[in-house]
């Protein structure tokens, strides 16, 4: 049994093949999806897709390249949206990325909060995208955690050391990708290879980043198998170790989530 963490599955139901895709997960040991919502506009369409299947999960939020499109979310609307579903079990994708800035620096910080706020209050995990602005995200997060603790992880995570050790400072995960099977990624390799065993996650991010031997394919939750594969070999842990690990990590995080029959 495997959980691919983080996935985005509307890109899959558009295409018109997401039973092919969630068959084939199934049959690689994926037991467990948690398709991540990126604007409260689509929300609605990621809460659908995780109500037709007992196997997915999914979460509330604004990414940052949408947040200039969505300025003005607050943390009562994801707290109310959160509550009413039971379904969704974390807050976000949410966080900074200075890579694209599709929207300008002060909103994506404005809006980061907001959700940092909604994951306090509910006692949800926070989703948290970092490109090229480790030291913003670490200063919000912990400027707000001095406020209230709240959860959370690092998903894909593919920085430095520092930030590493500063996130599972803080109480966070590392979710790990397939970026980690790439041959220019060494230094995420040792970073994986010192991050304890019960702070990791293994995803997708489906369809993005599909995992050696799969790249330069769509991605799907099916290649999970692959991540968690070469972390395995990292920690020196047999492939079933780290199926076991990496799930129980997500339900110890993800507490509204349940194991399906």
């Amino acid at each position: 049994m495997l959980v691919d963490s983080h996935c985005h599955l509307d890109y899959m139901a558009r295409d018109g093949d997401l039973d092919d895709v969630l068959a084939r997960a199934r049959n690689s040991g994926i037991e467990t999806l948690l398709k991540i919502s990126t604007s409260l506009e689509t929300y609605p369409e990621v809460r659908d897709i995780a109500a037709a299947d007992d196997r997915i999960f999914c979460t509330v939020g604004v990414h940052p390249h949408n947040a200039e499109k969505e300025p003005d979310v607050k943390a009562e609307q994801l707290i109310e949206l959160a509550d009413a579903n039971p379904d969704t079990v974390g807050i976000g994708e949410c966080g900074l990325d200075y890579f694209y800035e599709h929207s300008p620096r002060d909103v994506q910080q404005a809006v980061f909060r907001e959700h940092i706020t909604a994951a306090r209050v509910t006692g949800l995990p926070l989703i948290v995208h970092t490109r090229d602005a480790d030291q913003d995200t670490v200063d919000i997060l912990t400027d707000e955690m001095e406020k209230g603790a709240f959860t959370g992880l690092i998903h894909c995570f593919s920085s430095s050391d520092w930030l590493a050790s500063r996130m599972l400072a803080q109480g966070f995960y590392l979710s790990i990708s397939g970026i980690v099977t790439f041959k220019t990624a060494e230094a995420l390799r040792d970073t994986v290879s010192k991050t304890p065993l019960d702070r990791l996650l293994v995803e997708t991010d489906a369809p993005y980043l599909a995992p050696i031997p799969k790249r330069g394919k769509r991605n799907e939750p099916a290649f999970t198998a692959f991540t968690a594969a070469k972390v395995a070999e990292l920690k020196g842990v047999s492939d079933d170790e780290i199926a076991s690990i990496t799930t129980d990590n997500f339900f110890n995080l993800f507490k509204k989530a349940r194991k399906a029959a």
